[in-house]
C-alpha cells in the first residue's frame, strides 16, 4: 500500500511560528519602557473596566433586587461586601498562581470565573444564592484577572510607569460614565437577568486580554570583570608571555622526563658564566650531545600508555533551549517582605487608608439629602466625584512622571489632602460645598487609588525585583479593611443617627495612614544604612584578608627571573 503524506500549505508553515512568537517571552536587554508594554497598557485597561468598573456600577441593580426578594438594603449590600473581600483577601493565591504558572494563563483562568458568575448570578432565586456567585465566584475571579495585570504592567515601564499606569486605571470610571447609563437603559428593556447575561459574555473578552500578557525576560549584562579581562588585556598578555618564555620548563603528562631539558639548560648557563671565553661551536655540541641523551634514554624506556580520548558530546537541542536566556522565577510566596520595615509601615498606610475608600461614596447620597438636598439633585455627586476621579488619575500619572521626584512624597501630600477633604464633608450643607467637597474627593481618591498598589516596585518600598509577591501580602492586609469600612461605618450612623460619623471615621483612617507612609523612607533610610555600615565592615576584613595572603605567584616567579640575572655577574666577579 503506497501511504500518502498530508502537504501542509504555504501559510500554515508561515502561522506556526507566528503564533509560537506571540506565544513566548519578550527578551530586552534593559526596561523597553513601550514595545508590547503598551498591548498590555491596553489589557489592563479593560480589565479595569470589567472589574473595578462592574463593582461600582452594580448599585444599578440594587432596586430591583431588594424588590424581587423581599429582602433590606443591608443584605444587598454584603453582595458587593463579599465580592471586595474575597478579591482582596485571596490577593496570596494569586501571588502563588502567577508566580507558578505564569500571568497569562492566570489571568484568563480568571476570565472564565467573572463571566461565570455574573452569568450563574442571572438564574439564582435568593440573595444567598448571589453571595456565592457574585461573592465567591466572581470575586476570585476579579483578583485573579486584576493582581497579575498591574503586576506584569509595571515590569514593562520604568520611566513612563506612573503615567501609563495612572492612564490605563482610568478604565473604572469609563464603565462608570459608558457602561452604567447604558446596561441601566438596557436593564429597563430586558430586564435585570438578562443584562446580567449581556455583561457575563462582556467580561469574557477579558480571556482575550490575558492572551495578551507576554511574559518579560530582560537579558543580564556582562559583567565588568569580564570586560576588562578581554582577548587583548595586558593581564592575559602577560601570562602568555611567561608561558611562551617557560615552555621548556613546563612539567606535562605526555614527556618521559621534562626534567633533562632544564638541567642541562641551566648547566650550559652555569658553564658560560664560569667560562664566557668558550667558543660558540664548542657550546652547541654540549647541547647537541645532551639531546642524543634524551633521545637515547626515550627509546630505552617504554612510553605511558596513552589516556583515552573521550570524544566531545554536540549540544543538543533541549540544551540549546536551555542555554537561553531565562527569566528567574521568583518564590512562589514571599513572605520575607514582612521583615522590611518600610513594607510594613506601607502596609499598615493601606490597611487605614482602606477605611476611608468606600464609605463617602455609599453615604454620600444619603449626607446631601440630610442636609436639605432633594434626591434628584442628591445622585449628581456621585457624578462630580467619578469626572473629577478621572482628572485626578490622569494628574497624578503625569506629576509623578517628572524627574526627578520623590514620588512617595507626592503621594503622601495627597493622602493628607484627602484626609482634610473628607473631615470637611460634615461642615458643609449647601448643594455648591457639598459639589465642592465630591470634586475634590474625587480627584484626591484618584491620586491615591491609582498609585497607592503600583507604589510598590519604587526602590522607597520594596523594589521591581519583589513586587510579585509584596503585591499579594499588601492587598491582602487591605482586605480586613475593606471588609470593615463599610459595616464600620453603617454601625456609627445606626447609633448617632448622623451621616456624618461615616466621613469622620473615614477622615481618621486616612490619616493614620499618611502618618504610617510619612514612616515608609526614614524606615527604608534606616536599613540601608545598616547595609552601609556591614558592607563597609566586610570590606575591612577582606582588606586584612587579602594582606595575609602571599604574593600571586607570577609576581613571585618574575622577581625570580630578574634576580637570576642580575647574578651570573655577581658570580663572573667572584
Amino acid at each position: 500500500m503506497t501511504t500518502v503524506k498530508a502537504e501542509t500549505s504555504p501559510a500554515m508553515k508561515g502561522l506556526v511560528p507566528t503564533l509560537r512568537g506571540c506565544m513566548s517571552a519578550n527578551v530586552y536587554p534593559q526596561v523597553p519602557d513601550g514595545g508590547w508594554g503598551w498591548a498590555v497598557a491596553v489589557a489592563f485597561f479593560f480589565t479595569e473596566v470589567f472589574t473595578y468598573g462592574i463593582i461600582k456600577i452594580f448599585g444599578i441593580f440594587l432596586q430591583d433586587l431588594t424588590n424581587d426578594f423581599g429582602e433590606s438594603n443591608s443584605r444587598v449590600s454584603w453582595i458587593v461586601s463579599i465580592c471586595v473581600f474575597v478579591m482582596t483577601f485571596t490577593a496570596p493565591l494569586s501571588t502563588v498562581l502567577s508566580n507558578h504558572f505564569g500571568c497569562r494563563p492566570v489571568v484568563m483562568f480568571g476570565g472564565f470565573l467573572i463571566s461565570l458568575g455574573s452569568v450563574s448570578t442571572a438564574f439564582t432565586q435568593s440573595i444567598d444564592q448571589m453571595y456565592v456567585t457574585v461573592g465567591l465566584v466572581s470575586g476570585l475571579g476579579y483578583c485573579l484577572t486584576f493582581l497579575p495585570t498591574v503586576t506584569i504592567l509595571s515590569q514593562y515601564f520604568s520611566k513612563r510607569r506612573s503615567l501609563v499606569t495612572s492612564v490605563a486605571s482610568t478604565g473604572e470610571c469609563f464603565s462608570l460614565f459608558v457602561l452604567a447609563p447604558a446596561l441601566s437603559a438596557l436593564k429597563d428593556h430586558i430586564g435585570w437577568r438578562n443584562c446580567l447575561v449581556v455583561i457575563g459574555l462582556l467580561q469574557a473578552s477579558v480571556i482575550a486580554f490575558g492572551a495578551l500578557l507576554r511574559p518579560i525576560i530582560i537579558q543580564p549584562k556582562p559583567s565588568a570583570p569580564e570586560e576588562e579581562e578581554g582577548p587583548q588585556s595586558p593581564l592575559k598578555q602577560t601570562k602568555s608571555k611567561y608561558e611562551l618564555e617557560n615552555e621548556f620548563t613546563r612539567t606535562s603528562f605526555s614527556s618521559v622526563d621534562s626534567g633533562v631539558q632544564s638541567i642541562s639548560s641551566s648547566r650550559t648557563n652555569l658553564a658560560e658564566g664560569a667560562s664566557p671565553s668558550r667558543s660558540a661551536a664548542e657550546r652547541g655540541s654540549e647541547q647537541t650531545t645532551d639531546l642524543q641523551l634524551v633521545e637515547k634514554r626515550g627509546e630505552e624506556e617504554p612510553e605511558p600508555p596513552a589516556l583515552p580520548s573521550t570524544p566531545l558530546k554536540q549540544p543538543t537541542a533541549q540544551q540549546e533551549e536551555k542555554a537561553e536566556p531565562q527569566a528567574a522565577r521568583p518564590k512562589l510566596l514571599d513572605f520575607s517582605v514582612l521583615t522590611d520595615c518600610s513594607f510594613i509601615c506601607y502596609s499598615l498606610f493601606g490597611l487605614f487608608a482602606t477605611l476611608g475608600f468606600f464609605a463617602p461614596q455609599l453615604y454620600v447620597i444619603e449626607l446631601s439629602v440630610s442636609r436639605g438636598l432633594e434626591r434628584d439633585r442628591a445622585t449628581y455627586m456621585l457624578s462630580t466625584m467619578a469626572v473629577a476621579e478621572i482628572f485626578g488619575r490622569l494628574s497624578i500619572g503625569w506629576v509623578l512622571n517628572r524627574q526627578p521626584i520623590r514620588k512617595i512624597y507626592i503621594l503622601l501630600i495627597c493622602t493628607l489632602l484627602l484626609s482634610l477633604v473628607l473631615a470637611l464633608f460634615t461642615a458643609v450643607s449647601e448643594f455648591w460645598g457639598l459639589a465642592s467637597c465630591c470634586a475634590a474627593f474625587g480627584f484626591l481618591f484618584g491620586t491615591v487609588g491609582s498609585t497607592h498598589i503600583p507604589m510598590l516596585a519604587e526602590d522607597d518600598v520594596v523594589g521591581i525585583e519583589r513586587m510579585p509577591s509584596a503585591v499579594g501580602v499588601y492587598v491582602f492586609i487591605q482586605s480586613f479593611a475593606g471588609l470593615a469600612g463599610p459595616p464600620l461605618a453603617g454601625t456609627l450612623v445606626d447609633r448617632t443617627q448622623n451621616y456624618g460619623s461615616a466621613f469622620y471615621t473615614s477622615a481618621a483612617g486616612v490619616g493614620v495612614g499618611a502618618l504610617f507612609l510619612g514612616l515608609v523612607r526614614p524606615a527604608k533610610l534606616g536599613l540601608c544604612c545598616c547595609r552601609r555600615k556591614s558592607v563597609t565592615q566586610e570590606e575591612k576584613q577582606g582588606d586584612t584578608h587579602s594582606e595575609d595572603t602571599p604574593a600571586d605567584f607570577l609576581e613571585v616567579d618574575l622577581v625570580l627571573d630578574s634576580s637570576s640575572a642580575k647574578s651570573p655577574p655577581d658570580s663572573a666577579s667572584a
